[in-house]
């Protein structure tokens, strides 16, 4: 078998202590038709990183030891022969196993080099092109491959292999695998390239660098039930294939996220998973998520009682509203359990009960419940008032779960009017326990009273925007919570000083669901085997489950995304109260500060491509704009208080179904798309570019912080790398980036 040459780095090249894994595999290329290639000055377009063409991750994990097949297809798109040096971040504690190149079909095995041949290799290249990028790869292991040669137009796969033994804390289960930082290469301008050129070379521009499919397959075998599959960076499909296995899917295009996944593995009624991030001297950030078994037996599920409320005024004869809106509710009648009780109100100019009070759920009832349904017809206004009082009074004391799902494509245009008096009218009837989830068909409705009727009953509101399906989308709430498992939860953090947890309050857990809980803590040291209470009534009686030997430490790397999902929530809920309850300056302050930290976006903070300004909105349309001259992040705040946020039209639904996606948010999978080409977001930082400049998120002019200024590519530039390897990852941003670190101000300018 035909074997070439590889470098391969079994040590940390800036002799740094062990890192995250932030970069996947690499080709950085230069023009070579033979060789030795022989460097000639003539400046032509080339690729800093070959365009990747296709991704495909093949994993399995058995127990906790993870085996991890990749193949990676780049392609050049140059008119030039090239020799390539392909890097891969090794995961700490990995072996591989194999690492081979596919020429002319023929399958390429390769060999190891020494570090030392591989470290000149990495040097001698980071120096010669004066790639920031390159830096993404600093202090981590490293593998590394001399590629020759690489056809002009033509693809080249790599395969690679590794083993793993997966790490447990808490007893939650973390897999990564390299597929963000390395984007930073291919975002740096193309550079001109030195070598021979080909007769046959062609003056061109090349193509725009992207990044072609990723995808991947993960699959798990455990001793126990797996639980709280989840992933943070992707959004995944899970197929349980029995309680003990599973497999993952997922694909995407452009990906700039590592691959992370998590899960639990318990026999547990309810499996609870902790995953934790803290820096030294900072608040922590904490994540519980909890989710029944899989094979729940009808006995265990809660009889509940629900009320259909339904607009039937005419504006519902529109664009087949009522027939949607009649096939989604003819929908939950019929999946409806016999030990179930429901009734359904139907409301224009006056309500319409079905009966006077709720009925059972057998096949009487459901027959009853279905005549009733398939002959309303649209006709007349619509008094929201009379029908939501309707609803809550055919609630009892019991302490059977109660839910209620009031719909409507309107504004109140019958009876009471007036929003507040409407809820006022509804908390006077006020039904310990209830769960109220309304639904506003269109634009015409009153978002600040839906919003607020289903906060005020531990409910949630949700929209249907003209062009959307009302039966699709509500016939998927329907089949989630038609399975109550454990209902009335209460939790108890024991020793664990939590603050900001989100969502406020916990409801009902169904059958195939997951609750995902956020917070911060703030103990002042680690807090080894704390002990988390979780109470509720499950199969008919009060029960408590007790999960020990969790950990909140003092200090935890990894996981940073939590900060950001900490951040969305926090914004989604202070958006929420304003919304609800009108604007204050301490509120709007803070959703601004939030959203210029962590890069989000929010009715007051939005970033403006077209100049490279970031922009702090008002409600009211007026705008601050900091101008890109000014080399600090906006921390200002608009000087006079803008008007209410609208409550009807486009712009409200719109700003209420914003605010409830971040309040519920649990992945940063669709995270970047709400981001500008111009804003920066590693790990826990931001960076907007003003004027050519990388400016860190938290620099403040007027902080007064000691500045350290460096010459891009100096040797005191290097020094910095070396002895502080975790600026690495921001330095790779470009040539001129401002960063604050530890107290400090890093300019560095070219």
């Amino acid at each position: 078998m035909k074997v070439f040459a590889i470098a391969f780095s079994l040590t940390l090249l800036f002799l740094c202590g062990g890192v995250i894994v932030r970069a996947q595999g690499v080709i950085v290329p230069i023009v070579c038709d033979v060789r030795p290639c022989r460097p000639l000055p003539r400046p032509l377009p080339l690729p800093n990183a070959l365009p990747v063409k296709s991704i495909k991750l093949d994993t399995k994990i058995s127990g906790q030891v993870a085996t991890t097949h990749v193949e990676q297809v780049f392609r050049n798109d140059t008119p030039f022969t090239l020799e390539g040096t392909y890097f891969f971040p090794i995961p700490e504690g990995a072996s591989i196993s194999e690492f081979a190149i596919w020429e002319n079909g023929k399958k390429l095995v390769g060999e190891v080099r020494s570090r030392e041949q591989a470290r000149q290799i990495y040097d001698a290249i980071v120096r010669r092109q004066r790639d920031p990028g390159l830096l993404e790869y600093a202090g981590q292991n490293l593998l590394q491959a001399s590629i020759f040669p690489i056809p002009p137009n033509s693809d080249k796969k790599l395969e690679l292999t590794y083993t793993q033994v997966l790490k447990a804390d808490s007893g939650t289960v973390a897999y990564r695998y390299p597929l963000g930082t390395g984007h930073n290469l291919w975002r740096q301008p193309q550079r001109g390239w030195e070598g021979p050129v080909p007769p046959s070379a062609v003056r061109r521009e090349m193509p725009s660098q992207q990044f072609g499919t990723i995808s991947g397959t993960i699959e798990i075998e455990a001793r126990n039930s797996i639980r709280n599959i989840y992933s943070p960076s992707h959004t995944i499909d899970i197929k349980n294939i029995t309680e003990r296995s599973a497999k993952i899917t997922f694909e995407t295009s452009g990906s700039n996220k590592d691959l992370e996944l998590f899960y639990t593995v318990s026999d547990d009624d309810f499996g609870l998973s902790l995953i934790t991030y803290r820096e030294t001297g900072k608040d922590g950030y904490f994540m519980l998520q909890l989710s029944p078994k899989a094979d729940i037996r009808e006995s265990e599920i809660a009889s509940k009682d629900i009320v259909f409320v339904i607009d039937t005024s005419g504006s519902m004869a529109d664009e087949g509203k009522m027939d949607k809106a009649r096939a989604s509710l003819l929908f939950g009648i019929r999946g409806l359990r016999a030990g179930d009780r429901f009734n359904v109100i139907n409301f224009a100019g006056e309500e319409h009960l079905m009966e006077k009070g709720l009925i059972q759920a057998d096949d009487a009832g459901k027959k009853r419940g279905i005549s009733f349904v398939e002959a309303l017809r649209p006709n007349g206004g619509t008094n929201i008032n009379d029908a939501l009082k309707a609803g809550l009074r055919q609630f009892d004391r019991s302490e059977r779960p109660k839910m209620m799902v009031f719909m409507t494509d309107g504004l109140p245009t019958v009876g009471v009017q007036n929003v507040d008096a409407i809820l006022k009218n509804a908390a006077a009837i006020k039904v310990p326990g209830l769960h109220l989830f309304n639904f506003g068909v269109g634009y015409d409705v009153n978002t600040r009273l839906l919003d607020k009727l289903a906060a005020e009953n531990s409910g949630v509101a949700d929209y249907i925007q003209p062009k959307e399906d009302i039966e699709v989308k509500v016939s998927k709430f329907f089949a989630k919570v038609n399975s109550p498992v454990m209902t009335g939860i209460e939790l108890d953090m024991g020793s664990v000083q939590a603050d900001l947890v989100y969502p406020r309050n916990i409801t009902d857990l169904f059958r195939g669901d997951q609750i995902t809980i956020i917070g911060r803590y703030k103990n002042d040291s680690s807090l080894n085997n704390a002990v988390i209470k979780l109470t509720g009534t499950f199969a008919g009686k009060r029960q408590t489950f007790t999960y020990n030997g969790l950990d909140f430490p003092e200090r935890a790397e990894t996981n940073t995304f939590l900060a950001r999902l900490w951040a969305n929530r926090r914004v989604g809920w202070l958006v929420e109260q304003i919304r609800n309850n009108g604007e204050n300056k301490e509120l709007r302050d803070e959703i601004v500060d939030l959203g210029t930290r962590y890069g989000i976006v929010t009715p007051y903070t939005s970033y403006l491509a077209t100049d490279g300004s970031f922009q702090i909105d008002g409600a009211s349309g007026e705008n601050n704009v900091v101008p890109p001259s000014i080399s600090g992040v906006a921390r200002q705040k608009s000087a006079a208080p803008t008007a209410a946020m609208d409550v009807s039209g486009r712009q409200a639904v719109s700003e209420s179904l914003r605010a409830q996606e971040k309040k519920d948010m649990r992945s940063l999978a669709d995270d970047e798309a709400q981001t500008s080409r111009d804003v920066r977001k590693v790990d826990l930082k931001t960076f907007y570019l003003f004027g050519g400049v990388w400016t860190d998120g938290e620099f403040d002019p007027k902080a007064g912080l000691d500045e350290v200024k460096l010459t891009f590519g100096s040797d005191e530039y290097f020094d910095l790398v070396s002895q502080q390897p975790d600026l690495a990852k921001y330095l790779s941003l470009g040539e001129q980036v401002v960063i604050v670190w530890k107290g400090k101000v890093y300019r560095i300018v070219k």
